[in-house]
């Protein structure tokens, strides 16, 4: 159903795709969006057990997509240093796929949104992120994304690196 990826001497090794995924902060969502035309958005989120979470408004382009289609796809760059010197960058990525869907179960909204807020505010006590969730409640909408399917890649320098074992 999903295709392998092209160059596999590019793979990283699962756990190190989730890595990037758990201490990531930002990444960029693709939905099928109006007459055809892909909509991708980069979002804030937190990865839990193998799901992603995001928050959104309630209406907009992006609840609209998800609404006519669950599937989606993510990206997150965890590395990516410019080499001028040899025309290329040393990066790794992750693609996930997955559906995507809209919580509508207050229990879960709220499960969700705590995750998020302890992700970017891991510092602030339980009363605070009470008080902040509490204050945008009502125009407040989460996301919940399933992976399905998900592959990282590294640039060829660092690819080449590890086979060596320097990595």
């Amino acid at each position: 159903m999903f295709r392998d990826m092209r160059r596999k001497k590019q793979l990283l090794p699962p756990e190190e795709s989730l890595l990037i995924l758990e201490n990531g902060t930002s990444g960029v969502l693709a939905v099928a969006g109006d007459d055809g035309y892909p909509y991708t958005v980069p979002l804030s989120y937190v990865y839990h057990d193998s799901k992603i979470y995001f928050h959104a408004a309630k209406s907009g382009h992006k609840i609209d997509a998800v609404r006519n289609c669950s599937k989606a796809s993510f990206c997150v760059i965890g590395q990516d240093q410019i080499v001028p010197e040899k025309y290329t960058s040393l990066y790794r990525s992750v693609v996930a796929f997955g559906k995507i869907r809209i919580l509508e179960d207050d229990a879960e909204k709220r499960d969700a949104i705590e995750k998020l807020a302890v992700r970017y505010n891991p510092d602030a006590d339980a009363s605070e992120i009470d008080e902040a969730i509490r204050k945008d409640w009502e125009p407040l909408c989460m996301l919940e994304f399933t992976i399905e399917h998900m592959t990282g890649k590294e640039g060829s320098e660092l690819a080449a690196a590890r086979r060596k074992g320097a990595i």
